[in-house]
């Protein structure tokens, strides 16, 4: 795509950098295919690489000489000071965790380099989080009254935790960045440089454009599919959104929506498997799910994002008059694949195989980058050494910002393992809901939409999780713990310890009981022992699927940042290609994302991630007529023009459609929505103004 292509010629023209990069991408397949080197290395030599990286490719066009060489200072200075700790990690251990004057100066330049290298990139809300956090655990936190405060730790504890611990800089997350994170975001440039963005665009358009909204289907298709290759909604907007916006224009949608469309659709890029964006893999080390247990659930999930925003391009095409495209002599099948399906589906099909197989995430993205390689000789561009040069250091330089980021947010991960201040906020969290899961995950989403005004969605997620997933987690067992109330189906051992906790005396817990009881009964246990209640009343599996949904939620409502005004990148820089004003396109973008806030719900009280397809594809349907119909509610239009009374009741209908209640009611819910369908389609209580030519004319 013409964007990427001026992104890879513009890195050809920094030498040192280039190669650099491309050294920088080449190491990190190494040591992750043959392991070479382990323990805390792979980190330090992911810091020292995007360190230096990082200086030359977020320094400023007018930066001065002199600034340049003060940064590329600092750089140097990060290099020796973080080599100079990890050579003395022995020496540290046998005085017995003492560190010397040069291990004191080397640890507090690593993170004084962290942290600028990290504003450079992200901005100055990381390093101040961090800096509050540090110094919470360090002195104010002794000053705070009750829960939050903490008599606090030596500087020395301090220091070392924050540089060798295991929840440190160089600890789980960073292990995280430079191994699945890094080598994704290598496949992804891979894929981006054999010609595979131009094959999505062309299949797009070949699958959506004869359809009512063709253009906005074909933006919604492409960014889905390109969100496969990259790590980043405001990337997928610039590489498709320069073909998308344009044809969406063209075609007769307006310019603000045109941008909402592509910024909606490039921020679901992030929750699509198999790569899911770097939060997949974070997720997958936090809760100890198999990543492709996740990928794998997270599919209905995302497919039900798209069909949402498909909706309503569809039907603010019919409402506007905008009309299928004829394609004439479109490019035969077989064509399109030499041109550059093979570079794509034959590595995504390898990727995927070989993660059911059961190999790891990092052997799989290696294998799936040597296929990329091996698959575009079946094209017309095969990719020689320059080309496979050009993708090793556009995957390095796409990598910069979140290597460093994922690095320095291990400080404030670790005081809160440190201080055990997650547990504090996730208590609070329950104890301001009231025991009310749906009032968490208001709140939840409040918190991450304030967070991701100033952070990318990984770093909003990662800390959202920490302070918040325990008390999901803990929420959505107490509805499990509802329902074996409900059921009678409440083990032994947990009706003994209900009776001692909460001494609740007065009720058979073994016998059935109605919903409003079970839940009484569930309000009435002491909120501090609950815990202890759900280890004995709940079995592990629904345990796991209670913390894959918790970090799923997170996941999810994580990414609204990036569609939610006041600051909502993807949508402004849709808004710069569409050439319209950039918050009126945040706004649109975030009534096309509605399913953000939607899904996350049936994620807290369905069974859709449970892996049980039996269970999850009833509830998908289900909910894409929800969805459907809320387009409809929306957009003020269905096959024909909506009247008010009609539009609330669509809402009911979509209400009643997504919530947990019995099959029968969702299926009749289902016959009234097509039941109004039709009407709608024939005419029926559409005013005569707003009938279309066809309708009168029947």
């Amino acid at each position: 795509m013409q964007e990427s292509a001026a992104e890879w010629m513009l890195l050809r023209r920094h030498n040192a950098l280039y190669i650099w990069a491309g050294l920088v991408a080449v190491v990190h397949i190494l040591f992750n295919m043959t392991g070479w080197i382990s323990g805390f290395w792979p980190n330090v030599i992911h810091f020292i690489g995007f360190s230096w990286l990082c200086v030359g490719w977020y320094g400023a066009t007018d930066e001065s000489k002199k600034l340049k060489t003060i940064y590329y200072g600092l750089a140097l200075a990060g290099t020796i000071s973080v080599l100079w700790l990890f050579f003395s990690e022995d020496a540290i251990y046998a005085r017995g965790i003492k560190l010397s004057v040069y291990d004191w100066i080397a640890g507090l330049v690593v993170i004084v380099v962290a942290l600028e290298m990290t504003r450079r990139t992200a901005g100055w809300l990381i390093p101040v989080l961090i800096l509050i956090a540090l110094g919470y655990v360090a002195w104010w936190g002794q000053y705070l009254p009750g829960v939050f405060r903490f008599s606090g730790l030596s500087l020395e504890t301090i220091l070392f935790r924050s540089i060798f611990g295991d929840d440190g800089m160089f600890g789980s997350i960073a292990s995280i960045s430079s191994s699945f994170v890094m080598m994704f975001i290598i496949f992804g440039a891979f894929l981006v440089r054999s010609g595979a963005g131009d094959f999505i665009i062309e299949l797009a358009k070949r699958s959506a454009g004869k359809l009512h909204g063709g253009p906005g289907l074909i933006a919604v298709i492409s960014s889905g599919l390109t969100g496969t290759i990259s790590g980043s909604a405001v990337a997928n907007t610039a590489s498709t959104g320069v073909i998308t916006i344009p044809l969406m224009k063209k075609a007769g949608y307006d310019a603000r929506f045109s941008a909402g469309v592509e910024a909606a659709a490039s921020t679901g890029g992030q929750l699509m498997p198999p790569i899911m964006g770097a939060g997949a893999f974070v997720m997958a080390n936090y809760t100890q799910i198999p990543y492709t247990q996740i990928v794998v659930v997270a599919f209905l999930p995302a497919l039900l994002y798209f069909l949402t925003i498909a909706a309503f391009v569809r039907l603010q095409a019919k409402k506007s008059g905008i009309k299928p495209e004829i394609q004439n002599n479109p490019t035969p099948l077989l064509e399109m694949m030499k041109q550059g399906g093979f570079s794509f589906l034959v590595p995504i099909a390898l990727l995927i195989g070989l993660l059911i197989y059961g190999l790891s995430p990092t052997y799989s993205a290696g294998f799936a980058i040597l296929a990329v390689i091996a698959s575009s000789w079946l094209s017309p561009n095969p990719m020689g050494p320059r080309a496979v040069m050009d993708a090793l250091a556009l995957g390095a330089k796409n990598m910069v910002m979140t290597a460093l980021l994922l690095i320095t947010i291990g400080l404030i991960v670790n005081v809160v393992a440190t201080t055990g201040i997650g547990n504090t906020f996730s208590f609070m969290i329950v104890q301001w809901a009231g025991g009310q899961l749906w009032i968490a995950i208001i709140l939840i989403a409040l918190a991450s939409l304030i967070l991701g005004m100033g952070l990318p969605v990984t770093a909003a997620y990662i800390m959202v999780a920490t302070i918040a997933a325990p008390a999901l987690q803990q929420l959505i067992m107490e509805n499990h713990l509802v329902d074996l109330l409900i059921q009678g189906a409440l083990p032994e051992a947990a009706q003994v310890t209900m009776q001692f906790v909460g001494n609740i005396t007065d009720v058979n817990l073994a016998a059935p009981m109605p919903p409003d009881q079970a839940a009484e009964i569930v309000a009435r246990l002491p909120r501090d022992l609950m815990p202890t209640v759900l280890d004995v009343s709940i079995d592990p599996t629904l345990a796991t699927l209670a913390l894959l949904s918790a970090h799923m939620i997170i996941f999810w409502l994580s990414q609204d940042s990036n569609v939610t005004p006041p600051v909502c990148l993807t949508a402004f820089t849709a808004a710069a290609i569409a050439k319209t004003k950039p918050m009126p396109a945040g706004l649109s973008a975030w009534k096309l994302a509605k399913a953000l806030y939607v899904v996350p719900f049936l994620f807290a009280y369905t069974p859709i991630l449970s892996g049980n397809w039996a269970e999850a594809i009833p509830i998908f349907v289900f909910a894409a007529a929800a969805m459907y119909a809320m387009a409809a509610v929306f957009t003020g239009w269905l096959s024909q023009y909506l009247i008010i009374p009609l539009r609330v009741v669509l809402t009911v209908l979509a209400v009643l459609l997504i919530w947990p209640t019995t099959l029968w009611v969702h299926i009749a819910a289902l016959v009234v929505l097509i039941a109004i369908w039709g009407l709608n389609r024939r005419g029926v209580l559409v005013p005569e103004g707003h009938l279309s030519g066809s309708t009168r004319a029947g």
